[in-house]
């Protein structure tokens, strides 16, 4: 029989003491292992219940939300007249204050409707002077005429009492025929005269009415004619743009010499003042007042917290404020949570950091 070499004994007796030496060691694993199961599972459970009781506390004396953005009030710049584009002082993302020059329209049209407006209207003026002459002249010709017919009836009632004296001398043979006659004259004078001074009257009376009416005429057209020259004047003065307010341009969509129409949008501004629309759910504003303050935080700056203070709550939810707010026609109702605006105020300066109107924010209010 063959024999097995001694080398082969000594591999075969090393591999059992290594296996043997194993299985000590993974005995000696096993109660680690066995602990590591049960404390595992422990701490878990420590930890979510202190997180519980954090979020308790913490929900006790703050609240908060995902569902908020900064909002300001974007002004959209379009021309009041329509023209050609001569000067365009400013480009996307250009600091601009209130009453800064933007953007200037080619005047010239509008300064000669200016021009036109103002000579009709001096020559109104002028008309109008003429008129007014007219009108004193008339009531002098109308107030010398009233003494006219004033005299000349005096005449004629002296000489109808004249004639009948002497009508009735002539009847009775007192007098000549001559001197009847004459007082004939006299009588058929009187009432020709008064006649002609009622009929002169007349004629400067209805001049003096004409007068007056053509002067009502042309004070009414006066009017007309100032407003056409105020209208022109403003028309003149929109032909250049100005920023109503401080802030950033933004969405510049005009370039130099471009015709733009009334109305027509030219660029945006970006106002510096802004402020935070949080809207909480219905059941945080139990204890949410305005006045309280506000931790706010941007998701532009994560490392800042800014701070500010509830500035109003809104009296109706934000599905109740929407443009088309839900309707339940059908009879089944499922109740939603909802969420109603809470307008946030600054209260620091924010000017040097770059917080603009729609980005993501996350308020949280101290309620107690």
């Amino acid at each position: 029989m063959e024999e097995k070499p001694q080398h082969s004994e000594e591999f075969e007796e090393k591999a059992k003491k290594r296996l043997k030496t194993r299985k000590e060691k993974a005995k000696k694993k096993r109660p680690e292992y066995k602990k590591k199961r049960v404390i595992v599972p422990i701490i878990t459970a420590v930890i979510l219940i202190l997180t519980g009781i954090f979020l308790a506390i913490h929900s006790t004396f703050f609240q908060s939300t995902d569902d908020a953005f900064v909002e300001g009030r974007l002004v959209s710049i379009a021309p009041r007249v329509q023209g050609p584009v001569i000067k365009l002082l400013v480009d996307d993302n250009d600091e601009v204050k209130a009453g800064q020059l933007l953007v200037e329209i080619d005047p010239a049209d509008y300064e000669v409707k200016l021009h036109q407006a103002e000579a009709k209207l001096a020559e109104a003026r002028a008309q109008l002077n003429v008129t007014e002459k007219q009108i004193e002249e008339g009531g002098s010709n109308v107030q010398q005429s009233y003494e006219d017919v004033n005299s000349t009836k005096s005449k004629l009632d002296f000489a109808t009492k004249d004639h009948k004296r002497y009508t009735d001398m002539y009847k009775e043979g007192i007098v000549s025929k001559q001197d009847y006659d004459n007082s004939s004259t006299h009588y058929t004078v009187a009432q020709a005269n008064h006649k002609a001074a009622n009929e002169r009257s007349k004629a400067m009376q209805s001049a003096l009415e004409s007068h007056k009416a053509k002067a009502e005429a042309v004070q009414a057209e006066i009017q007309r004619l100032e407003a056409e020259v105020e209208q022109a004047k403003l028309n003149l003065s929109y032909t250049k743009i100005y920023a109503p307010q401080s802030g950033m341009v933004s969405a510049r969509s005009v370039e130099m010499g471009n015709y733009v129409q009334v109305g027509q949008p030219l660029m945006e501004i970006v106002p510096e003042k802004v402020w935070v629309v949080a809207n909480f759910k219905e059941i945080q504003l139990t204890h949410m007042k305005k006045g309280q303050p506000v931790l706010i935080k941007v998701d532009t700056y994560p490392g800042k917290r800014f701070k500010g203070h509830v500035d109003s709550i809104q009296r109706s939810t934000g599905a109740k404020s929407s443009l088309f707010p839900p309707e339940n026609a059908v009879g089944s109702y499922v109740k939603i949570v909802q969420r109603v605006p809470v307008k946030i105020l600054f209260d620091e300066d924010i000017k040097d950091y770059n917080i603009v109107p729609g980005m993501s924010v996350v308020p949280k209010v101290k309620i107690r």
